[in-house]
């Protein structure tokens, strides 16, 4: 499996604002620039996120979203206007060419001038349903795999619309992050050896390890709908 180098197509950032539903604050809008941006350890300068317990932090500091899946996404949403342009799912990074079948766990790629390592998939959740005003999205990516990656940040740099994304080193080319998200969406417990394996990745952010650590230990599996179900409106 080859990598090759990619331009990064946009490069989004965004505040913190409300949702469509008026009342869930969310960073998930997220407008291209052609400014070089700072990329720290805890992420991009000019992003912001709402939650910071379930987003943002070091091993969610840049999240990558390949370009390709839209057309998925044209084919089952009316949300023409958002799919018009990347940045529709909050994403940080936009590029073709790279997606969940050629990206492993753990690559180390120079994003720019950054350096950056790839730490886990993104679990979606019922604010893509709000954002999009379509309910089932955050479903439909889990179903689908399609979910983009985060990195990591191993070393500060600039980052800008144009640069290059390019793979440095691949330590676990046995583990496309397709690989990975299919184990983690999967009820079946027949994959609890592949489980086994998965919690003892060390380049895999610690929420996951330990969410497959915990299902081979209790031989159950975690219950997903308080992240995809839109919580009722407040009485």
């Amino acid at each position: 499996m080859t990598l090759s180098a990619c331009p990064i197509d946009a490069l989004l950032v965004g505040a913190v604002a409300p949702l469509p539903d008026g009342r869930s604050p969310s960073g998930i809008r997220k407008s291209a620039t052609d400014r070089a941006l700072w990329l720290s350890p805890t992420g991009l300068q000019g992003d912001a996120q709402a939650d910071l317990r379930v987003h943002g932090g070091p091993e969610k500091a840049v999240h990558h979203y390949p370009r390709e899946h839209y057309a998925h996404w044209a084919s089952r949403s009316g949300r023409a206007d958002l799919l018009a342009n990347a940045g529709a799912f909050g994403e940080n990074v936009s590029t073709r060419g790279w997606d969940e079948s050629n990206v492993c766990i753990g690559d180390v790629v120079r994003l720019g001038e950054a350096l950056v390592q790839v730490s886990q998939g993104r679990q979606p959740c019922w604010k893509l349903d709000v954002h999009f005003g379509e309910p089932g999205t955050a479903r439909e990516m889990q179903a689908s795999g399609r979910t983009g990656w985060y990195y990591r940040t191993l070393e500060p740099g600039w980052v800008r619309s144009g640069a290059e994304a390019t793979l440095v080193e691949r330590p676990h080319p046995q583990w496309p992050l397709s690989r990975l998200i299919a184990l983690l969406f999967s009820r079946d417990a027949r994959f609890a050896p592949e489980w086994a394996l998965a919690a003892e990745l060390p380049a895999l952010a610690e929420r996951w390890r330990r969410t497959f650590g915990k299902r081979v230990a209790s031989s159950s599996v975690e219950d997903w709908e308080p992240r995809l179900r839109t919580p009722p409106p407040e009485a």
